[in-house]
């Protein structure tokens, strides 16, 4: 008895004295040793490049100047992005080319998704087919769109004049006033499957003894999907348009290869204009100072789906 109160004593005597906070890391070292590396590999990859870019948009970096010996100007990067035209075009395109994308895209999904909710025969293949966009390599299908959009050898510019539609094959990607559009359709192409599968889960969820009740009690199909569907889907849907938004705020490739932010800046976006400034005009300080601005956004947009997470998690467990 002696000697197990004596370890019980060294034990106490072992765990520091102070906050609450501390006690309880000290309580689990054990399992902070074994997240340890992990934690050491995301410091490396993760928190170090961030630091550097935040440091780093505080010094101006001409072309043809080594990166250790750029040069200090404090906020004048932020001033300067935020007094140029270019950025506030850019900032245009990406809150349309965003908004455009996510909003269309969810409508799509969603509509997909109730309409593959029935039964039906045929519903497993058209399912399959409707998840190809989805699935195909985002390179492969900006170069495809590319070549349907092409304005003298383009499916849909040959369909267009041999029905006698247009005179001409219409430059879709060529145009100050279409490009953009054009290419927030071949994104929408894209993503609407996602969220086409993100709601068809959802739809799993939506009780059928309540259905049955709302269907008995003479509720319309319109009446029983806003009053008891769309309350089930509330949460996975704010979810959705989140992931979603997020997507398209740091979708890169389609822009990129497609016009390469032409013609004449009205298909940049965000990211594209950050990769043309860092690796096309070495401009390491300005595109820094244009990621933090990105990356101070991305987080907002986190804190929301972090929010939107928890709020299900507490609702599954009151449940």
């Amino acid at each position: 008895m002696t000697i197990l109160t004596g370890k019980a004593e060294t034990r106490r005597r072992l765990r520091p004295e102070g906050s609450g906070l501390l006690r309880k890391v000290w309580e689990h070292r054990a399992d902070y040793a074994y997240v340890l590396p992990a934690i050491a590999v995301m410091l490396i990859v993760i928190a170090y490049p961030i630091y550097y870019t935040i440091e780093l948009s505080f010094f101006n970096t001409p072309p043809g100047l080594q990166l250790r010996d750029k040069i200090f100007v404090g906020l004048n990067n932020y001033t300067a992005i935020l007094t140029s035209p270019v950025f506030w075009t850019v900032t245009r395109n990406t809150l349309i080319w965003t908004a455009g994308s996510t909003f269309i895209s969810f409508v799509l999904g969603f509509a997909s998704a109730l309409a593959l909710h029935r039964d039906f025969v045929g519903r497993g293949i058209l399912r399959a087919i409707l998840i190809i966009p989805w699935v195909i390599s985002a390179v492969a299908a900006s170069y495809i769109w590319k070549w349907i959009y092409h304005s003298d050898f383009g499916i849909i510019g040959a369909v267009l004049v041999g029905l006698g539609l247009a005179d001409r094959p219409p430059n879709f990607i060529d145009s100050v006033n279409t490009v953009l559009p054009s290419l927030i359709v071949v994104n929408i192409w894209r993503e609407f499957p996602f969220a086409m599968i993100m709601m068809m889960a959802g739809l799993q969820t939506v009780p059928d003894q309540l259905l049955r009740a709302a269907r008995v009690d003479g509720a319309s199909a319109w009446q029983r999907f806003w009053h008891v569907t769309f309350p089930h889907l509330r949460n996975v849907s704010t979810v959705t348009i989140l992931l979603l938004a997020v997507a398209n705020f740091n979708s890169f490739i389609i822009p990129w290869i497609m016009t390469g932010g032409g013609p004449s800046n009205a298909s940049h976006i965000w990211i594209t204009h950050i990769y043309e400034l860092a690796f096309g005009r070495q401009r390491w300080g300005v595109a820094s100072a244009y990621s933090v601005l990105l990356f101070l956004i991305l987080m907002s947009l986190g804190y929301f789906y972090v929010r939107a997470l928890s709020g299900n998690e507490r609702k599954d467990g009151s449940a």
